[in-house]
């Protein structure tokens, strides 16, 4: 039956994908809001400590938002499909993953505009931190699945800080140029970048899977409830 008008619906008469929504936004404008100050610092031409602690703050920040997330990654999404209870997990997660992708992007490009970094390293950073999130998100979302909480925050925080540092390495190896642009040497991104965020994804959707696989047991839908 519809809602009738007026009366404001409660959040659980929402769907998953509503409560989320609800629950990513205040953080999206919150952080939008933050990146107003880092209007008045500037970074310089040797940015390299500026720029790794703003990917440090993103990659936490999606951390947060995935771990506040991961509950709503139930098998009631997709409702009017004939999908498995798998299925409608793996498509919950990537809806999950995709939100706090886009999100961490959205605060990416603002926070590093209000940082003047120069253009290039503006991009650098837009796409690190979205590799880094979505990694990030991946293992949260399943290690919260297959065994709660705690080890969705390990899981997350270790994935963060493999792939912050192999950006850091490759900066600190490379260094910029005159004016705080990024340097682009393919043959040191294919040795210090590519195989850690290689080994990153393949870790990050081995453990969603696993995450799947143990919330897809009937003994276990129960705990994935928020």
């Amino acid at each position: 039956m519809r809602e009738e008008w007026g009366r404001a619906p409660s959040t659980s008469d929402m769907a998953p994908i509503e409560r989320a929504l609800l629950r990513t936004v205040p953080w999206l404008v919150g952080a939008l809001a933050l990146s107003v100050p880092l209007l008045a610092l500037g970074v310089g031409t040797d940015p390299l400590l500026a720029f790794t602690v703003h990917l440090s703050v993103l990659v936490g920040f999606g951390l947060v938002l995935a771990n506040l997330l991961a509950p709503l990654g139930t098998p009631d999404w997709f409702e009017g499909t004939r999908w498995s209870v798998r299925v409608k997990l793996v498509a919950s997660g990537i809806g999950l993953i995709v939100l706090t992708t886009g999100t961490v992007g959205l605060v990416t490009l603002a926070s590093s505009a209000a940082l003047r970094f120069d253009p290039s390293l503006q991009f650098l950073q837009l796409i690190s931190a979205l590799d880094i999130a979505w990694v990030v998100a991946a293992a949260a979302t399943g290690a919260y699945r297959a065994w709660g909480r705690t080890w969705a925050v390990a899981w997350g925080i270790g994935m963060g800080v493999v792939c912050v540092w192999s950006i850091w390495n490759y900066l600190t190896t490379v260094g910029f140029g005159p004016n705080g642009e990024w340097i682009v040497s393919g043959s040191d991104l294919m040795r210090l970048v590519l195989p850690y965020d290689t080994v990153a994804a393949v870790v990050a959707v081995s453990v969603f899977l696993l995450g799947v696989r143990t919330a897809g047991q009937p003994t276990e839908q129960p705990r994935l409830q928020s």
